[in-house]
């Protein structure tokens, strides 16, 4: 078939869409408009604006929660010991009255989840303590514990006895990776048993 006959009959398919009015002045050459319109049709923009508002998932709250604590690992107290440095400080910075140096994993959980977004608390004022924190979601309908039938996912929080942290992935047999703030001095991954935690945060 000849790239005219092509034309012609893309021109034909053209004709039999198009409304009955003329179309405006600076409407697509024949030949062209079917082709862009399949193709406009088609692109990932299009394709992108059926999907939710504010959709969870690959990208959504918990994925950024993640990517932000996963750029932190490493940062540590300086002096070790000393519950500060210039970094723990923004940290703190999260939560409200930015509190001096203490213990700092909600501080940190609190500004992780800012930073996503979704800061914690009824005024989004942090929590620079875990009890208080964790009662706040039970309040709210956000706390669940293990053996609750709800699966941990990647950006929930991971409530320990006086200690918080960011579940990163789970295993298929349970088993709970983390990225968590002033764990030996410093934003550290940690590997836990589903059985370790008291209870969770889902943050979505």
């Amino acid at each position: 078939m000849s790239l005219e006959s092509v034309l012609a009959r893309i021109q034909a398919i053209d004709t039999a869409f198009a409304p009955p009015q003329s179309p405006p002045a600076s409407a697509p050459s024949s030949g062209a408009s079917f082709a862009s319109a399949l193709q406009s049709a088609m692109s990932p923009t299009a394709t992108a604006a059926t999907a939710p508002v504010g959709a969870v998932g690959p990208g959504g709250v918990g994925q950024r929660m993640v990517q932000i604590a996963s750029a932190e690992v490493g940062q540590s107290e300086q002096p070790p010991g000393s519950n500060d440095s210039a970094r723990i400080a923004q940290y703190r910075s999260a939560t409200a009255g930015n509190p001096g140096p203490g213990p700092w994993c909600a501080y940190f959980v609190s500004w992780v989840a800012r930073q996503a977004g979704v800061p914690l608390g009824d005024q989004g004022q942090g929590f620079g303590s875990v009890d208080a924190l964790y009662s706040w979601a039970q309040q709210t309908g956000r706390a669940y514990t293990p053996g609750s039938g709800r699966t941990p996912q990647p950006g929930d929080l991971i409530v320990f006895h006086e200690h918080i942290g960011l579940v990163e992935s789970v295993d298929a047999n349970g088993t709970i990776h983390t990225i968590e703030g002033n764990s030996g001095d410093q934003v550290a991954r940690r590997v836990h048993a589903p059985g370790d935690a008291v209870g969770f945060v889902r943050m979505s």
